[in-house]
């Protein structure tokens, strides 16, 4: 018994800790500690030593996620679409090779595959084979726990909560993007600045087309304050072809500047952002804006750590069609999750609020209680999707209320490497979906998501 428990701690436990660092981004891991460790099996892929006398090792690791949905009325009766099941799957490898303590190469290929979508897969859904990420870091200073580091090449980005630059964890195909990103970090203050061009997925392998043209650019800044939370302002541009809102389709030309005050842990918890857009639509100036606030409470002294919450959001809608001025902001690349489980409407003309409650009832398991209330922010312009693109054209209606999603979740980190997630989502329609769609029908969506990390 005694070499039982011998070998479970040498053979186990060091995997046990391996596996506390799966990070979002998968390359923001470090295992230059395992240096000494490499006789574990598990150990060997996660450093793999490739010269005796310098910190040269190549690390492999990779991702298997399986979703499998269940949906009625997804479409709010809009293309007489009822029930729906379809599977989702994502499959990820990467190599992280650190050539020294100046140079790094980072790769990562995915597969995304939808099987089963009546109405065929979405944007989101399916690119049998492509090059996730694939980049350089020089670090050409390194000293006192600051680093400056630059980085060329294809690459994921978040920045914030991921209200406006998110990687879409929550989506089959995550987001990436082509460019070059300068990086400051300190103890205190981390500094972003960077330009980058996105990509036209197509389903096949390795057919993805990049824009190579700059179309996203930034500084994203973030300090520390302590005991108090953290402090970001930023600057984000925007340039697309043939951009479409209720108002019509027209070039688009946008800037972002923003401020986000948050905190989290125990205790009072908070997370306050406001954004102003500025720039060209067409021949149309842009001016809109959000302001996004989110308030709880976490009662880390009561078993299970129950978190009360509640978000709200008041983002602009456009006033008039013919005004020569665009109201409607763009959301850029956001984290659809913040809206719910399986987002129906998103951030742009909307004011929404969204009280939730989570509970960890047993170890490595919580569950999570959400209802989100939407409305129009203006009767002029229409609802939009998560990811900013338009839903419902406003057709002349003047009800505001778009309808409440009612949300649960369950969620199971299995082991550390295993982890179970489950939601149901019911959408009941409001009066001006009801106004504008014949046959309305309320929406209910169940996924189910199995993933599996190393």
């Amino acid at each position: 018994m005694k070499k039982f428990l011998i070998y479970f701690f040498l053979i186990f436990l060091p995997i046990q800790l391996l596996a506390q660092s799966f990070k979002l981004m998968r390359y923001d891991e470090n295992y230059s500690m395992l240096k000494d460790s490499t006789k574990f099996f598990y150990n060997r892929i996660k450093y793999i030593p490739l010269s005796k006398n310098s910190p040269t090792y190549l690390s492999i690791g990779g991702e298997v996620r399986q979703e499998l949905d269940f949906t009625v009325n997804e479409d709010w009766g809009e293309n007489g679409l009822d029930r729906n099941v379809f599977l989702l799957q994502r499959y990820l490898l990467h190599a992280d090779w650190q050539v020294s303590n100046r140079i790094r190469i980072f790769g990562q290929v995915r597969s995304g595959l939808e099987d089963g979508r009546k109405n065929g897969p979405r944007g989101i859904d399916e690119d049998k084979l492509n090059i996730q990420n694939l980049f350089v870091d020089f670090v050409p200073y390194n000293k006192l726990n600051k680093t400056l580091t630059f980085r060329i090449g294809r690459q994921e980005i978040q920045y914030g909560s991921g209200r406006l630059i998110d990687v879409g964890e929550g989506i089959n195909l995550r987001l990436y993007f082509d460019g070059a990103k300068l990086a400051y970090k300190s103890p205190d203050l981390n500094v972003d600045a960077f330009v980058m061009a996105n990509t036209k997925v197509n389903i096949g392998l390795f057919d993805n087309m990049s824009t190579r043209k700059a179309n996203l650019w930034g500084v994203y800044s973030s300090y520390i304050i302590p005991k108090r939370g953290n402090l970001d302002f930023y600057y984000l541009g925007i340039n697309r072809a043939n951009a479409k809102f209720d108002e019509g389709v027209a070039d688009e030309s946008r800037h972002t500047v923003g401020t986000r005050f948050s905190r989290n842990g125990a205790g009072f918890v908070y997370n306050f952002e406001v954004i102003y857009q500025f720039g060209l639509f067409g021949l149309d100036d842009i001016s809109a804006f959000g302001i996004s606030s989110e308030i709880g409470y976490v009662f880390d002294k009561v078993k299970g750590s129950p978190t009360v919450r509640l978000k709200n959001d008041y983002i602009s809608g456009d006033k008039n069609k013919d005004d020569g001025k665009l109201g409607t902001p763009n959301p850029l690349y956001p984290n659809g999750g913040y809206f719910g489980m399986n987002p129906q409407v998103g951030p742009a003309n909307l004011v929404s609020i969204h009280p939730n409650l989570t509970w960890s009832p047993y170890q490595n398991t919580s569950i999570k209680f959400d209802v989100v209330l939407n409305w129009r922010q203006s009767t002029e312009d229409g609802v939009y999707r998560a990811d900013g693109s338009l839903r419902l054209s406003s057709s002349g209606s003047n009800k505001r209320y778009i309808g409440t999603a009612y949300i649960t979740t369950f969620s199971w980190n299995i082991n550390r490497f295993l982890n179970y997630n489950i939601g149901v989502q019911y959408f009941k329609t409001g009066s001006f979906i009801n106004d504008v769609i014949p046959g309305h029908q309320n929406g209910f969506v169940v996924g189910s998501v199995v993933g599996f990390k190393f």
